[in-house]
Parts: C-alpha cells; sequence; structure tokens
C-alpha cells in the first residue's frame, strides 16, 4: 500500500478515536451556557483544623502538562491536606488548561475537565485555549465540569453590539467573617489567537465577543462593574482569576493596566503569559495595592494564597517540586513538595485522581506510541538560554514543518509553489532520537488541517508583512510564518504601518512602506529561485487555521480559491514528512524534497534553519 494512503487510512482512524474532532465546529450551534451557582464548601470545625485563615490554590496555563511530577493528583492531595490545617480552601484555575499537549487534544479536553472536578476545583475562567476545539467545544467542557466557570467580558454579541455575558462574571465563596468573590476576566486576545470563526456564524457575523477596546476601556469597564456587582452581593474581598498577562504585546489588556484602571481589587491570580510572579503589588485607579500573581506554566508550581482571617492581610507562595540530595549533593534520595510555609517530605497523592491519570496517559502514550521514524539532528525553537525562537524567526523545526506540508501535496502530484506556518502552532522543544506519532502531536497539538488555496502575490506579501509585525518590539508573535518554497528578508527598522481592527484582524496592508522585501519563490520547473510577482498566482499550502479561519487575524486570504480542503491533520502531516525520508530518517540534508529539487533550501542542522528568513 502506498505510504501516502496508509498515513491517510491511520490518520482517520486515530480522528475517530478522538471523540469530537478538532476545531470545525460552527459556532453559531451554540447559544447559552450552563447556569452555574456558588460552590459550597463545608464549615470546618475546631477538631480538623488549627487556623482560621482563608487559602486559594491556583493554577495557570497548565495545558494539559499532566504527567510530570505535579499534576491534578498531587493538587487533589494537597488542598485535602491543607482543608485539616485551614478554615476555608479553594481551589481556582485561571486558564488554559485543556489544550496543549496529545492529554488534552485526544478527547478535546473532556479526561483534563474529568481530572479537574475529581480534584476539587471550586473555580475556573477561560482562557484562549479553551476555544481551540471550537465555540461547541468550550462550551462542552463548560457543560462537563462541576465547578464553574466564570468571566466578566466573555458576551453575546448583534451587529457589532455587545449583548449579555455568556457566563456569570463571578462567584461568592463563604468564608466565616469573610465573602470571597471570584471575578473571572478573559483576555480579547482570545479572537484571534484562537480562531475568529468560532465567534461568527455561518454568514460572518460576530456573534460572541470578548470586551476589551483599542484602549482597553472597554476590558476595563467590564471588571469594574462586576467588581461593584459582586461587592454589591456582599463580598468583603474581591479576587481577580483573569487570564491577561503581562506580555508588552498584550497592551493595552494586560493584568497590570488593568489593576490600574478599576478599583476595589485585592489581589489579582492571572495567566496568559507563563510568567512567574509570586507576588507583587500593584497600585489601583485610587492608589490602593493590590497583590499580583501568576504560577509560570505547565504545573511548574502550585500558586497558595493565604488571606489572614484577623487582618484580612494578603499574602501569596509557591509550592515546588524538588528533589532531595543525599550529602554528595548528587545523589537523589527522595522528593518532596516545598514552600515556605508549607513542607512535605515526600510526595502526596489523591489516589483516585491518580488511578484517572495514569489510565489516561497509559492509552494516549499506547494509541500514539507507534514508531514513525527517527531524526539524527535535534529539532528545536529554543536557543542555548531556553528562549523560545520560532515566533520571531526561523528555526529548523520550523522549516521541518514548513517542508511537511510542502511535500504533502507535491507527493499528491498537486501543483503547491509556497507553504507557510505560524510559529504559534509549533509547540516542541527539543526532537532527538525516535519519532513517534505522540512525538508529532507535541509538535503540532492543535488538530488543525492541511489545505491548499491558489492566492495572488499581493495576498503572499501582505500575509508575510503581516506576520512580521511585531519583529522589533522584543515580544514574540504566533502569528510568525516560516516558511517553505520561499526566502524573504525583514528590514525592522521600517516602522510596521499594517492595518487592523479592534480584534486584532488584519484589514489593509501597511499605509507606508513595506518591511517585508526581496521575496523569492522556488521554481520547480527551472530550479531557480525567482522574485515573488503581485500579479501572479500561486498555490498556498497551509492549515485551516491560518488560510480559512482568521486564525492569528490572517484575513487577507478572504476571496483565494479553495483547491483542496480539509486533506490531513497537522501531526499526520508531520508523520507523513518523516516517512518520505530515505529508511524514515530524519537527517541534516536528505530531505526527500532536496533529494527531487537539488536547488531547494533544506538544511536541518542548525536550531536556527537553513536561511530561508533573515531579519535585518
Amino acid at each position: 500500500m502506498n505510504k501516502r494512503i496508509l498515513s491517510l487510512l491511520l490518520g482517520g482512524i486515530l480522528a475517530t478515536l478522538s471523540l469530537a474532532g478538532c476545531g470545525n465546529t460552527d459556532a453559531g450551534a451554540v447559544e447559552t451556557a450552563k447556569t452555574v451557582e456558588a460552590t459550597e464548601v463545608p464549615e470546618m470545625t475546631a477538631e480538623n483544623t488549627t487556623d482560621g485563615d482563608i487559602v486559594i490554590l491556583y493554577t495557570n496555563d497548565v495545558h494539559t502538562y499532566v504527567d510530570g511530577p505535579i499534576s491534578y493528583d498531587v493538587i487533589a492531595a494537597v488542598k485535602e491536606e491543607l482543608q485539616t490545617k485551614y478554615g476555608y480552601v479553594y481551589l481556582v484555575d485561571a486558564g488554559d488548561h485543556i489544550q496543549g499537549t496529545a492529554y488534552g487534544s485526544m478527547d478535546n479536553g473532556e479526561t483534563i475537565i474529568k481530572m479537574m472536578n475529581a480534584a476539587g476545583y471550586d473555580a475556573a475562567t477561560l482562557g484562549n485555549h479553551e476555544f481551540d476545539y471550537g465555540m461547541f467545544g468550550c462550551m462542552k467542557a463548560i457543560d462537563l465540569a462541576d465547578y464553574p466557570y466564570v468571566s466578566c467580558n466573555f458576551h453575546h454579541e448583534a451587529e457589532g453590539v455587545c449583548g449579555e455575558n455568556v457566563l456569570s462574571s463571578y462567584e461568592l465563596f463563604p468564608a466565616g467573617e469573610e465573602t470571597i468573590a471570584v471575578i473571572g476576566i478573559t483576555t480579547p486576545e482570545t479572537i484571534t489567537k484562537t480562531t475568529p470563526a468560532y465567534f461568527q456564524d455561518e454568514e460572518g457575523n460576530f456573534i460572541y465577543g470578548i470586551a476589551g477596546g483599542e484602549d482597553g476601556s472597554e476590558l476595563y469597564i467590564a471588571v469594574q462593574k462586576a467588581i461593584d456587582d459582586a461587592k454589591a452581593a456582599g463580598a468583603t474581598k474581591v479576587i481577580a482569576l483573569g487570564h491577561l498577562g503581562d506580555d508588552l504585546s498584550s497592551v493595552p489588556w494586560t493584568s497590570e493596566e488593568t489593576i490600574a484602571n478599576v478599583s476595589g481589587l485585592h489581589a489579582f491570580i492571572d495567566g496568559h503569559s507563563h510568567s512567574t510572579v509570586e507576588g507583587k503589588e500593584v497600585a489601583d485607579k485610587e492608589g490602593n495595592q493590590v497583590v499580583l500573581t501568576q504560577t509560570g506554566q505547565y504545573f511548574d508550581r502550585i500558586g497558595m494564597m493565604i488571606i489572614d482571617a484577623e487582618s484580612g492581610d494578603i499574602s501569596t507562595d509557591f509550592i515546588e517540586y524538588k528533589e532531595i540530595l543525599a550529602a554528595d549533593g548528587e545523589t537523589v534520595v527522595g522528593y518532596e513538595l516545598c514552600s515556605a510555609i508549607y513542607e512535605r517530605t515526600e510526595m502526596i497523592y489523591d489516589t483516585d485522581v491518580q488511578e484517572i491519570k495514569d489510565a489516561w496517559i497509559a492509552e494516549i502514550d499506547t494509541l500514539l506510541g507507534q514508531k514513525v521514524g527517527e531524526t539524527s539532528v535535534v529539532l528545536d525553537n529554543y536557543d542555548t538560554e531556553g528562549n523560545r525562537m520560532v515566533r520571531g524567526q526561523e528555526t529548523n523545526t520550523g522549516d521541518f514543518c514548513a517542508d511537511a506540508l510542502y511535500y504533502l501535496f507535491d507527493d499528491m502530484e498537486m501543483d503547491v509553489d509556497i507553504s507557510i506556518m505560524n510559529g504559534g502552532g509549533i509547540r516542541n522543544k527539543a526532537v532527538t532520537g525516535e519519532i513517534t506519532y505522540k512525538t508529532c502531536k507535541d509538535i503540532h497539538t492543535f488538530g488543525n488541517v492541511a489545505c491548499l488555496q491558489t492566492v495572488t502575490g499581493q495576498q503572499m506579501l501582505d500575509a508575510l508583512e503581516w506576520g512580521s509585525r511585531q519583529l522589533g518590539s522584543g515580544e514574540e508573535s504566533g502569528g510568525f510564518l516560516q516558511v517553505s518554497g520561499l526566502t524573504y528578508h525583514i528590514n525592522t527598522s521600517i516602522p510596521c504601518t499594517v492595518q487592523e481592527d479592534e480584534n486584532g484582524i488584519w484589514t489593509g496592508g501597511p499605509t507606508g512602506e513595506y518591511r517585508v522585501h526581496e521575496v523569492k519563490v522556488y521554481n520547480k520547473e527551472t530550479n531557480e529561485w525567482e522574485d515573488l510577482k503581485l500579479d501572479a498566482e500561486y498555490n498556498l499550502a497551509g492549515y485551516n487555521y491560518t488560510l480559512r479561519d482568521l486564525g492569528d487575524g490572517y484575513a487577507m486570504f478572504e476571496g483565494a480559491v479553495n483547491v483542496l480542503d480539509y486533506v490531513m491533520e497537522d501531526y499526520m502531516v508531520l508523520a507523513n514528512y518523516v516517512q518520505g525520508f530515505e529508511k524514515t530518517v530524519v537527517g541534516a540534508d536528505n530531505s526527500p524534497l532536496l533529494k527531487k529539487y537539488p536547488g531547494f533550501v533544506a538544511d536541518y542542522s542548525e536550531t536556527t534553519g537553513s536561511g530561508r528568513i533573515k531579519v535585518e
């Protein structure tokens, strides 16, 4: 059997096993969210508590990394133990918990929600990646949760006018003399950092929105209203549970800007930027100090906020995993969970949650554990200091992923000129040695599908310009384009003047000079690199996220002609490419594309790629 056909068949089998597919659900199919009620927590008694203080445990940006030393079984046990020491213990999450690895994407986050239910979560807010399985998938996750989801700025919309909120803005939690309000906040970047089509009806009209405003004012108004409403309902302490972050690229919607433009918050548990902020004081609109905290990412640590029952003071701490070393300082003799105020000399687990976790990990590892091939080079996206590069410059994994798309259609004997891959869709760290389907799934976690469209040279230039718009700012961009069959230069000294709307969606090319120049396209017939012609047509390979669904704001492809749509899921595109290498071993310069087209650029020896993109 032809290996490409075999890959397609296996892709279909695995896609069927993925319970709901990935990312192609009509947003208009869901109109309302589940009605939620305040979580009831039993009063602690003198027999089982030594302190009347209030504890809020928190996580953010777990991204389904459930197979590390800290996971939901550990946090469940920590919560249970702390309930014997403190009067009130709550557990919350600040978003991005159902997407990230195969442990989330293989059933659209359903088992993750099952683990969170078993771990005893009391509230969560929506991160941008909670929408990655479509609006229907997001609402299904909310419905499956035993805990409430809250968001004060996620709303229905009609004809551009903001309507009622989809979810409750806040939840109240009793805590002795205090009543804690937890207010949910979702980043307005969600619409372009997931897929804008999920927020639209079949005619392309927005029927959902996330309040932000070009200057942040709409976000601040929504948050202030939630604070005021919560206080009117009896809240004595107001805690924001936000997915906003502190990246400069998120301005004016960062957590610090939000704090500075509202009044009445006491603390802000944040997410989105994957920052590690144990406890930072930020002044609100009236000059009062608000405690800002964020745990980083991937269950690296558990956040612990303590509200003093007598003074009302708020402090924060991290519970972290550490190895216990022997006297020689090298031999590991055990492991502990520790913080300044919480010490465990051994790891603890909730056996019920652990059973769910272990069974799911085993199932996915078995399902995706089949070997596809191997690599003799290291495919990576990070420099030696651990800085992620793929969202701001070329990487060898970026080249590899773009080449996989190019190879897919070329191997099908279809005319393909260029392929593009958004840097935000490439998620792996160093890959070397054996490559399995799970390895491919860890590189491409979203479940997008390959498409081929006919575009003009002008559309291609506008796409490259849009993808480069944040270069030179010091911030990364998930929309930065890795390419195949094309090379280009970016002059970051030229100001970016591309046009966009308030949702961060492209509306027009630059009003000034293009910073992208010297764009070359490989001609397979002449084996030469030729200048991009703006009035010529090119067949462009990519994924539905970028080409069809406005992902990262790529709206310039409107009107492009579909040649072939929904061909193969992203991780299977990678597996298909690996199988095209001689003996299925990926080397530095043995790409099947290079073998077929000697003038093609494909060298995977260096993490920084093969010289397709030059940033000046």
